[in-house]
Protein backbone atom coordinates (compact mmCIF):
# COMPACT_ATOMS: atom_id res chain seq x y z
CA UNK A 1 0.00 0.00 0.00
CA UNK A 2 0.97 3.51 -1.11
CA UNK A 3 -0.21 5.51 1.40
CA UNK A 4 -2.72 5.37 4.69
CA UNK A 5 -1.84 2.91 7.94
CA UNK A 6 -1.10 0.04 6.05
CA UNK A 7 1.70 2.10 3.91
CA UNK A 8 4.68 -0.22 3.42
CA UNK A 9 2.35 -3.71 3.36
CA UNK A 10 1.03 -5.37 0.96
CA UNK A 11 -2.40 -5.86 0.37
CA UNK A 12 -4.08 -8.94 -0.51
CA UNK A 13 -7.85 -8.94 -1.06
CA UNK A 14 -9.33 -11.61 -3.28
CA UNK A 15 -10.09 -10.01 -6.98
CA UNK A 16 -13.37 -12.10 -7.55
CA UNK A 17 -16.28 -11.22 -5.47
CA UNK A 18 -17.97 -13.76 -3.26
CA UNK A 19 -15.25 -15.79 -2.91
CA UNK A 20 -14.41 -17.27 0.39
CA UNK A 21 -11.73 -15.22 0.90
CA UNK A 22 -13.77 -12.13 -0.22
CA UNK A 23 -17.13 -13.01 1.80
CA UNK A 24 -15.88 -14.73 4.72
CA UNK A 25 -11.89 -13.53 5.64
CA UNK A 26 -11.62 -9.72 3.89
CA UNK A 27 -8.53 -8.02 3.17
CA UNK A 28 -5.08 -8.64 4.67
CA UNK A 29 -1.69 -6.63 4.86
CA UNK A 30 0.94 -7.98 4.96
CA UNK A 31 5.14 -7.78 4.96
CA UNK A 32 8.17 -9.15 5.55
CA UNK A 33 11.34 -7.84 7.78
CA UNK A 34 13.16 -10.67 8.59
CA UNK A 35 14.11 -13.60 5.73
CA UNK A 36 11.12 -16.58 6.55
CA UNK A 37 9.22 -14.74 8.51
CA UNK A 38 6.26 -12.52 8.25
CA UNK A 39 3.68 -10.70 9.78
CA UNK A 40 0.08 -10.92 8.54
CA UNK A 41 -2.77 -8.43 9.89
CA UNK A 42 -6.32 -8.19 9.82
CA UNK A 43 -9.40 -6.20 10.63
CA UNK A 44 -11.85 -8.54 13.04
CA UNK A 45 -15.22 -7.85 12.02
CA UNK A 46 -18.80 -8.91 12.98
CA UNK A 47 -18.97 -10.86 10.85
CA UNK A 48 -16.25 -13.61 12.15
CA UNK A 49 -18.23 -14.03 15.50
CA UNK A 50 -19.98 -16.83 16.88
CA UNK A 51 -23.05 -16.73 18.47
CA UNK A 52 -21.07 -16.16 21.99
CA UNK A 53 -19.91 -13.05 20.56
CA UNK A 54 -16.05 -13.71 19.74
CA UNK A 55 -13.91 -14.86 16.97
CA UNK A 56 -15.32 -17.70 15.65
CA UNK A 57 -13.04 -21.19 15.84
CA UNK A 58 -13.39 -21.74 12.19
CA UNK A 59 -12.79 -18.17 11.12
CA UNK A 60 -9.31 -18.43 12.94
CA UNK A 61 -8.37 -21.42 11.18
CA UNK A 62 -9.73 -19.64 7.63
CA UNK A 63 -8.00 -16.70 8.00
CA UNK A 64 -4.61 -19.29 9.53
CA UNK A 65 -4.71 -21.25 6.10
CA UNK A 66 -4.77 -17.83 4.28
CA UNK A 67 -2.01 -15.91 6.34
CA UNK A 68 0.26 -18.61 5.57
CA UNK A 69 -0.06 -17.66 1.39
CA UNK A 70 0.07 -14.32 2.66
CA UNK A 71 3.25 -14.91 5.02
CA UNK A 72 4.64 -16.39 1.68
CA UNK A 73 4.19 -13.88 -0.57
CA UNK A 74 5.42 -10.84 1.75
CA UNK A 75 8.74 -13.47 1.90
CA UNK A 76 9.14 -12.77 -1.81
CA UNK A 77 7.38 -15.78 -2.72
CA UNK A 78 4.10 -14.79 -4.87
CA UNK A 79 4.27 -17.37 -7.08
CA UNK A 80 3.08 -20.05 -3.70
CA UNK A 81 -0.43 -18.16 -3.75
CA UNK A 82 -1.07 -21.30 -6.07
CA UNK A 83 0.18 -23.48 -4.02
CA UNK A 84 -2.24 -26.11 -1.43
CA UNK A 85 -2.90 -26.98 2.00
CA UNK A 86 -1.64 -30.78 2.98
CA UNK A 87 -1.86 -30.11 6.33
CA UNK A 88 -3.67 -27.82 9.01
CA UNK A 89 -3.50 -27.83 12.71
CA UNK A 90 -4.79 -25.30 14.85
CA UNK A 91 -4.31 -24.56 18.66
CA UNK A 92 -7.22 -22.59 20.39
CA UNK A 93 -5.26 -20.50 23.08
CA UNK A 94 -7.94 -17.51 24.45
CA UNK A 95 -11.00 -15.71 23.20
CA UNK A 96 -10.92 -12.82 20.32
CA UNK A 97 -12.25 -9.73 20.20
CA UNK A 98 -14.76 -8.46 17.71
CA UNK A 99 -12.87 -4.83 16.62
CA UNK A 100 -9.27 -4.97 17.01
CA UNK A 101 -6.38 -6.58 14.17
CA UNK A 102 -5.52 -9.69 14.96
CA UNK A 103 -1.52 -10.40 13.59
CA UNK A 104 -0.58 -13.24 12.46
CA UNK A 105 3.04 -13.96 13.04
CA UNK A 106 4.51 -16.41 10.24
CA UNK A 107 7.52 -18.64 10.18
CA UNK A 108 8.82 -20.94 7.23
CA UNK A 109 10.65 -23.38 9.20
CA UNK A 110 11.45 -26.27 6.82
CA UNK A 111 11.67 -26.04 2.77
CA UNK A 112 12.11 -29.45 0.40
CA UNK A 113 11.95 -29.85 -3.49
CA UNK A 114 7.71 -30.08 -2.95
CA UNK A 115 7.08 -29.29 0.55
CA UNK A 116 6.96 -26.53 3.14
CA UNK A 117 6.69 -26.68 6.86
CA UNK A 118 5.33 -23.43 8.42
CA UNK A 119 4.24 -21.94 12.00
CA UNK A 120 2.64 -19.33 13.37
CA UNK A 121 0.83 -17.76 16.59
CA UNK A 122 -2.22 -15.42 16.22
CA UNK A 123 -2.25 -12.43 18.40
CA UNK A 124 -4.81 -9.71 19.30
CA UNK A 125 -4.03 -6.94 21.66
CA UNK A 126 -0.28 -8.62 22.22
CA UNK A 127 -2.98 -11.77 23.97
CA UNK A 128 -2.02 -15.41 22.15
CA UNK A 129 -5.33 -16.29 20.75
CA UNK A 130 -4.42 -19.02 18.55
CA UNK A 131 -1.03 -21.02 16.94
CA UNK A 132 -1.05 -23.04 14.34
CA UNK A 133 1.11 -25.38 12.17
CA UNK A 134 0.87 -26.52 8.05
CA UNK A 135 2.35 -28.37 6.03
CA UNK A 136 1.91 -26.45 2.15
CA UNK A 137 2.51 -28.07 -1.67
CA UNK A 138 4.15 -25.74 -3.18
CA UNK A 139 3.41 -24.66 -6.62
CA UNK A 140 4.63 -25.96 -9.77
CA UNK A 141 7.09 -24.41 -11.39
CA UNK A 142 6.31 -22.90 -14.64
CA UNK A 143 7.91 -24.28 -17.43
Amino acid sequence: MPDGPWAGWLSWADPMPGTFLDSAIGPSYSRSDTAGKATVMLESRSSHANRLGVLHGGFLAGFADHAYFAGLAAMGRPEQAAAVTVDLSMQYCGAGKIGPHLRAEVELLRETGRLMFLRMTILQDESLIAASTATVRKAPESR
